[in-house]
């Protein structure tokens, strides 16, 4: 039976003609499946459904969503994120992440992402705060120091000194943001590609103020912590509190990255 699948034209070129043509006629495509956005169930032969590769160096995973979730697309992933999505697909989060692990470590640490308006020299700007849940560590290291402020300060985030100061921009960062909610962190991959840094297992939705911003600036603000520094604030002016103490003690890094999408 025909499926109400959206196959994008860049998912086409990865998968190629034949294997599209094979997806839309229902031959490879299942009746039902696990929203890989949202997580819950749909059904490709009674509502549209989207087609989303994950690509990494060398395998590729096919994934589907609904189309009013996520559309149709091709979402790099750093080749050792693939389990992460692989466990996306099948429904097995064991982990209960929110979001993938981060692919610099091996420590299963997950990072939350609070979305903010920071006001900078009379004008506010769209950023991001991120922390992670647990102390992060190099790959292959037995050590319990957390790492995240040096591996991001190997990437080329800076250290804050003063929340009154634009951030400088960070070469090959994204942050992407589709059908007005955020959906992932891009970081540089191989062969000027990205990779996602930070991924939403269901994207992230953001305030209509945060989205007008984003888009006027075409630029977002991220800045760091390690894991206990800032903690989920429920106001802005809070946040920018947590912020600031986080800067005094030297705990804070942060870069510039251009939007992609709207």
């Amino acid at each position: 039976m025909p499926r109400m699948l959206d196959v994008s034209d860049d998912v086409r070129a990865e998968i190629g003609d034949e294997e599209a043509d094979r997806l839309l006629a229902g031959e490879d495509a299942p009746g039902s499946y696990d929203c890989t956005s949202c997580r819950t169930p749909g059904n490709s032969e009674q509502e549209r459904t989207s087609t989303v590769l994950f690509v990494g160096e060398e395998t590729a995973v096919l994934a589907f969503a609904h189309a009013t979730c996520i559309p149709s697309q091709v979402v790099p992933v750093a080749e050792e994120q693939l389990r992460g999505a692989v466990r996306s697909i099948t429904g097995d989060n064991s982990a209960g992440a929110p979001a993938a692990p981060i692919p610099t470590s091996d420590r299963q640490a997950t990072l939350g992402i609070t979305c903010g308006l920071v006001l900078i020299r009379d004008e506010l700007h769209p950023a991001l705060v991120v922390e992670p849940n647990g102390p992060i560590a190099r790959p292959g290291s037995t050590s319990l120091d957390d790492d995240f402020l040096p591996l991001l300060l190997e990437h080329g985030f800076t250290p804050v000194r003063d929340m009154n100061t634009l951030p400088a921009p960070i070469e090959g960062w994204s942050a992407l943001l589709a059908m007005g909610k955020l959906h992932a962190v891009l970081q540089p991959g191989t062969a000027g590609s990205q990779s996602a840094w930070w991924q939403a297992h269901q994207p992230l939705a953001v305030s209509d103020g945060w989205r007008t911003a984003a888009n006027k600036a075409r630029t977002v603000l991220m800045y760091a912590a390690p894991s206990g520094t800032i903690g989920h604030q429920p106001r802005e002016d809070l946040m920018r509190q947590a912020l600031e103490q986080a800067a005094a003690k030297g705990l804070l890094v942060a870069a510039s990255m251009p939007l992609a999408g709207t």
